[in-house]
């Protein structure tokens, strides 16, 4: 399992999201308001707009916030523009590192960001560095413990998913990202929950980490993801259930 997803679990379990719902809502916002920008205030033909109202329903967000965000993009009301960065480097014991940037002033950011990947054991790397160690894929976790993995396979492989793997108490399905919608809705059509559901980078291998590193990790993807200016961070870190429950 990638360190994205594995950290989404990590913060379910910490009650991390609930903490700062207010800060959840400013990333979707920009996140709306930038896919309304680039592809047009309809969501049946922008699928990154119908994405990101469907990330703002999934975490309540009042209507009217995704109605002004989505007129703010297509220039209805007056806004911010935010423009779209990727950075990419390195934490503890060589995890690599892709950051989703929508920002205002790339200056700020980009010293904001190296600031964080120093003090928690990383370093902010060139354009490239890491970004081939990984596909785009649609990923989709599941508990083992809701569904038979004969039934989720044969779900999940009629409706279009490239593969089903089984890890550490949940199974993950993998598509393409044409496939993601199909596959998660056909998902959903089966009555069956999700722990997490979105198009994803997926590392081609993960490093394992444990004590110390696995530590300053955690705590550069909290520092990360709390910067108001991170929309994503994707890394290949693999932290083993028994060492995240010690810490």
């Amino acid at each position: 399992m990638s360190g994205h997803s594995k950290w989404a679990t990590v913060k379910r379990k910490k009650g991390a999201i609930d903490s700062k719902r207010g800060k959840v809502f400013t990333k979707l916002i920009k996140e709306i308001t930038v896919a309304a920008r680039l592809g047009g205030g309809d969501p049946e033909g922008n699928p990154r707009l119908r994405t990101a109202i469907a990330d703002a329903k999934a975490e309540n967000m009042p209507r009217d916030n995704i109605d002004r965000a989505i007129k703010k993009g297509t220039g209805e009301l007056e806004g911010v523009n935010y423009e779209e960065v990727k950075y990419e480097g390195y934490g503890p014991g060589g995890v690599a590192v892709i950051l989703n940037i929508l920002t205002d002033n790339k200056n700020r950011t980009v010293a904001e960001i190296r600031s964080i990947f120093t003090k928690n054991g990383g370093n902010l790397g060139e354009a490239g560095c890491v970004g081939w160690m990984f596909h785009r894929k649609g990923q989709i976790l599941v508990d083992s413990k809701v569904v038979d993995e004969d039934k989720l396979m044969s779900i999940a492989l009629d409706a279009g998913a490239e593969d089903m793997r089984t890890g550490e108490g949940e199974f993950e399905v993998i598509t393409t990202p044409e496939n993601f919608e199909k596959v998660k809705k056909a998902i959903d059509d089966n009555k069956i929950p999700t722990t997490f559901a979105e198009v994803t980078m997926v590392p081609q291998s993960n490093i394992k980490l444990t004590g110390q590193k696995a530590q300053q990790m955690l705590r550069l993807m909290e520092s990360l993801e709390d910067h108001d200016d991170v929309q994503k961070v994707y890394a290949n870190f693999d932290i083993p259930e028994e060492e995240l429950k010690s810490l």
